[in-house]
């Protein structure tokens, strides 16, 4: 229990994280990094998804469960991508520019997060508490740049830093809850942990290829967003392997 919670509240934390440094920016980033950034935690997840969930959930289940397992996973993404409200960064080589309005854009982040928690608790509900701590770091690494342009936007829209580094936090919180609710679930019904470790895989390979990869290859930044794709991979396979 108290890893399970330890890793929601880090990984969830990490949005805040990622948003200090805007207290400290003078001025905007440019897509060139943020493509780097997101690709990079693309390879992150990529790796943990590949090499954590799915080879974790092998060990409990057959093709079956994981194949459901996926599925459901990338339908709940997409049902939630149909329901909630898209963020679309306006491409552009100066900086980034959101288009949508401020509270929207909070609600879509917020809930966004939930299947994000749900990776991690139902990572720690495995015997093997090394992937519950593997997924945290996934999801806390891809986190810490999402929390930064959030607290981005909400500064173009006039919102004060401070201000927009404590709504970025808050918009990570709810993975606590889901992290939690996660996990309950999969212990208290133990012929669900299969299926959960595919669902959040399924999950996060949605995420991965509808939204990081493709925003990280709208600026002419193909070839270095790739070279950071693959960095990430060997970052999280080196991490794995020696932890």
């Amino acid at each position: 229990m108290s890893s399970v919670l330890f890793g929601s509240i880090l990984s969830a934390l990490s949005t805040g994280l990622g948003a200090i440094p805007i207290l400290f920016l003078q001025g905007t980033l440019t897509h060139r990094w943020r493509d780097i950034l997101l690709a990079f935690t693309a390879g992150i997840m990529m790796t943990a998804a590949m090499l954590g969930l799915i080879p974790e959930s092998f060990k409990y289940g057959g093709i079956i469960e994981i194949s459901i397992g996926l599925f459901l996973g990338v339908l709940t993404l997409t049902t939630l991508e149909k329901l909630i409200p898209h963020i679309d960064l306006e491409h552009s080589k100066s900086g980034i520019k959101f288009d949508e309005k401020a509270m929207l854009i909070i609600a879509a982040i917020t809930l966004h997060n939930i299947p994000e928690g749900l990776s991690v608790g139902v990572s720690y509900a495995s015997d093997i508490s090394d992937t519950g701590n593997l997924i945290a770091f996934a999801i806390g690494l891809q986190n810490a740049p999402e929390g930064f342009l959030v607290a981005l936007f909400l500064i173009n829209q006039s919102i004060s830093k401070w201000k927009a580094f404590l709504i970025a936090t808050a918009t990570g919180a709810v993975e606590i809850i889901a992290s939690l609710l996660g996990f309950y679930l999969t212990s208290i019904i133990s012929f669900l942990v299969p299926y959960g470790l595919s669902f959040a895989a399924g999950a996060m390979l949605f995420i991965i290829y509808k939204e990081l990869i493709p925003e990280s290859h709208g600026d002419g930044n193909e070839r270095i967003a790739t070279y950071s794709f693959i960095i990430g991979i060997l970052f999280m396979i080196i991490l794995i392997y020696s932890f």
